[in-house]
């Protein structure tokens, strides 16, 4: 039986890439080692489809057959989450059930573009959780440097006590840790329902948003151990330990997130890493020269020393 996601929901779960041939075509081969990849370093599930996974570079049909491969290839040893935002209901409606069906955890929802009030939010959000029903678990994915969307804390609590299925926030607002806080107050002091917090933004802040209160991560970073440790660490009190581990990371893990490029970095080190054949992103999409694979030799021999001489 499935195990769907819930506001208990904890830990990391990792955004994964879409692994593609030298042509461009779906590697389902490589999909099968990334899971393996992914599980062998501890993650908690998986969210596919993302932003980093050029969901919006697949056809229906692809996104279909990606979500099924990673759905079986896992066979119910970590839960998956499916991106499933579209700008067409039916769309989106479409692809959710059809994953759920397949055996996704849940689904994740950004909001689409010209929502630019807190009522024109609440107006569509009400429309897709009355279209996708209640037993659907769902995660709401704030992202505003790409949607050009903003959700108020205000906002957040209303669907949060009107959407029972809302059950896990994406926090990746930037700068967010002001608004981390008060999602936390709001169910620690105010009554409202607590819901499961993951973090974006390439992992960037994740010290500071485990303490404020973030449940864990959820991100593409190509060192998935990492982000396992730390939140581990964090659980356990030994936050000095944490931030110890999460500085050795950071040259990369900042290199990772530029804008745009950054998926060309992350997809040649997850290839690196023997978790994919190929490096390969969907046009119009990023690529690396030469300079580009000779800096990441540098980071990634930098980050191997700093960890022998941590120990």
């Amino acid at each position: 039986m499935t195990q769907l996601i819930s506001e208990q929901t904890s830990g990391v779960f990792i955004i994964a890439a879409t692994p593609f041939a030298d042509d461009g075509s779906i590697d389902f081969g490589s999909i099968d080692t990334l899971v393996e990849f992914y599980i062998e370093q501890g993650v908690s599930g998986l969210t596919v489809l993302g932003m980093m996974g050029e969901a919006n570079k697949l056809s229906a049909e692809e996104q279909l057959s990606v979500a099924k491969r990673f759905i079986d290839r896992v066979a119910g040893r970590v839960p998956i989450i499916v991106g499933v935002s579209s700008a067409g209901l039916d769309n989106l409606v479409a692809l959710s059930q059809r994953t759920m069906d397949f055996g996704a955890a849940g689904i994740m929802i950004a909001p689409t573009l010209g929502l630019g009030t807190d009522e024109k939010l609440m107006g569509y959000f009400d429309s897709v959780i009355n279209a996708l029903g209640s037993k659907i678990p769902v995660c709401y994915q704030d992202y505003p440097k790409t949607t050009n969307v903003h959700i108020s804390v205000d906002c957040l609590n209303k669907m949060i006590g009107m959407y029972p299925s809302l059950v896990m926030f994406k926090h990746e607002d930037c700068p967010g840790l002001a608004k981390l806080s008060q999602i936390r107050k709001s169910s620690d002091e105010d009554g409202v329902r607590r819901v499961s917090v993951l973090c974006g933004n390439g992992g960037l802040y994740l010290p500071q948003e485990m303490m404020r209160g973030a449940d864990g991560a959820m991100t593409g970073f190509a060192f998935p151990e990492m982000l396992v440790q730390v939140v581990d660490m964090f659980s356990s009190g030994d936050v000095d330990g944490a931030e110890d581990l999460f500085d050795a990371y950071l040259p990369l893990a900042r290199h990772e997130q530029q804008p745009g490029f950054g998926l060309a970095i992350r997809k040649e080190t997850l290839r690196r890493r023997g978790a994919i054949a190929c490096a390969h992103t969907r046009k119009p999409g990023p690529s690396a020269s030469k300079t580009d694979l000779e800096e990441l030799s540098r980071l990634m021999d930098r980050l191997e020393k700093r960890l022998e001489a941590m120990g």
